[in-house]
């Protein structure tokens, strides 16, 4: 589909589509208990699965509305075959930026491949720096296997690389000093994010989110003054310069939600469009693409998604207050599968 710019595509609420969540697997290769505490999961049919030809023509769409970034994710999205050769295909494109979040484990393979395609960011997932831990968090004994991951995205010249960390009260929220040292001697971009009760987060407890204000308490008694920096209000991460000069982000997704500046669309590896990462139901694009539908058609029908859009997902949970809990009970994300976070991407 070859789209010419429109204007600004706007939602209910006067917010633009500017970012796209493109998820190209929904398979992942970790079982980390904040998205995937059960034993079993029932996984999507490869054949449902949009080939790399129906993605690229679901760019073109989004880009014709605005869309200016895309970040792949899964699942794990290197569990993708041929990643690479997608990666070539969006390169190509009228976008501002291409990033990819990962959980590391497979970049010592493919971060030059990325690189070469034109991937221009990576974000790595790693919520802990000890080995112990990561093993109990992930059922893998792999933390050697994601740092040397970062290593290489370093090695094969990416120049943003961003690590995201989920703080989990009584878990690893002892390790914030260990991250910030560590992004420091590495020059990488550090994001804590608040332990989010999203999709298959069935464990979720308030008393388990080590939030915003905590996090900046403990920077400030280690290292003095921590002030806030000016960016990006659609961004999701709050951006705080330690006196040093180093920069650390905090995704407050639970305790400072920032719906009223959403600009993300997301797309499950199967085609289904969603609205809000807290979406109950989404709307299937698949048998759209695939029944060689015509492109204004297609257009028309997301412009109708999107101008309807009225979701503040996270705000809504925080209205709940004492009475917020787990999201989704396990028998209603067996109903619907798409309620999964390893679906819908972060």
């Amino acid at each position: 589909m070859a789209c010419e710019n429109e204007p600004m595509l706007l939602d209910a609420k006067a917010r633009g589509l500017r970012n796209l969540r493109l998820s190209v697997t929904d398979r992942c290769n970790l079982r980390c208990h904040y998205c995937m505490p059960e034993k079993e999961y029932k996984w999507l049919d490869r054949k449902s699965l949009l080939t790399f030809e129906e993605l690229s023509e679901l760019v073109d769409v989004f880009i014709s509305f605005g869309v200016k970034k895309v970040r792949l994710t899964g699942g794990e999205p290197l569990l993708r075959r041929n990643l690479d050769e997608f990666i070539q295909m969006l390169a190509l494109k009228q976008l501002d930026d291409l990033a990819m979040t990962t959980n590391g484990m497979f970049l010592p393979e493919h971060s030059q491949k990325l690189k070469d395609a034109g991937l221009k960011r990576i974000t790595v997932s790693l919520d802990t720096l000890q080995a112990g831990r990561f093993e109990r968090l992930t059922g893998q004994d792999s933390l050697n296997k994601v740092l040397a991951g970062i290593e290489s995205a370093q090695q094969a010249g990416f120049e943003e690389i961003k690590l995201n960390c989920v703080l989990m009260n009584g878990f690893n929220e002892d390790e914030i000093l260990d991250f910030v040292e560590f992004a420091r001697a590495r020059a990488i971009q550090l994001r804590f994010i608040e332990y989010m009760d999203v999709g298959g987060a069935t464990h979720w407890q308030a008393e388990k989110v080590f939030a915003l204000s905590d996090v900046l308490r403990v920077l400030g008694r280690a290292y003095g003054e921590v002030s806030e920096t000016s960016s990006d209000p659609s961004a999701p991460a709050r951006v705080f310069r330690l006196p040093s000069g180093q920069k650390v982000g905090v995704i407050a997704s639970v305790s400072a939600p920032f719906c009223g500046a959403c600009d993300r669309a997301r797309i499950t590896a199967d085609g289904m469009f969603l609205t809000c990462l807290y979406s109950d139901q989404g709307f299937s694009l698949r048998e759209v693409l695939r029944n060689g539908t015509q492109e204004k058609v297609v257009k028309k029908l997301i412009n109708k998604i999107w101008s309807g859009r009225n979701d503040a997902g996270a705000e809504d949970r925080q209205a709940l207050a004492q009475e917020r809990q787990a999201i989704f009970s396990l028998q209603e994300l067996r109903q619907n599968v798409h309620r999964e976070m390893h679906l819908r991407g972060g």
